[in-house]
């Protein structure tokens, strides 16, 4: 049998999930996301956000816990390829994995203030 012969769905929904527990206990930053997604969609809750308020926040939220995830298999892969000795070439890889998370949490810091300041301009105004 080949090591890539496909093992079912129920193995690898539990292969995805033992890598997001990976993640949440490696990784301090991807707590930091969650917790602040998390928090972000409770105060959508309290704000009385729209489906397409929702639609748009969870996208937002997606896409920095996505670049987290990258970053962080990035910083893996290449730690575990040179032996956790010191590169250039690695250390320039994940400066740019790190920009790459960075940008998409100023986009949703942005999209959050769009979507945020109008509700709650509407609350303390009216």
């Amino acid at each position: 049998m080949s090591k890539y012969a496909s093992t079912g769905y129920v193995k690898s929904f539990a292969n995805a999930l033992k890598g997001l527990s990976l993640a949440y206990k490696s990784q301090k930053n991807y707590r930091v996301h969650l917790l602040i997604g998390f928090l972000s969609l409770l105060a959508g809750v309290v704000l009385n956000f729209r489906c397409i308020e929702y639609c748009v926040l969870i996208l937002a939220i997606s896409n920095v816990i996505t670049a987290e995830l990258f970053n962080s298999v990035i910083e893996f892969t290449l730690d575990a390829y040179y032996k956790n000795n010191y590169s250039e070439l690695v250390k320039m890889a994940k400066d740019l994995a790190a920009g790459v998370v960075f940008f998409s949490a100023l986009t949703s810091v942005l999209i959050g203030l769009m979507l945020f300041t109008r509700k709650i301009l509407i609350l303390v105004l009216y």
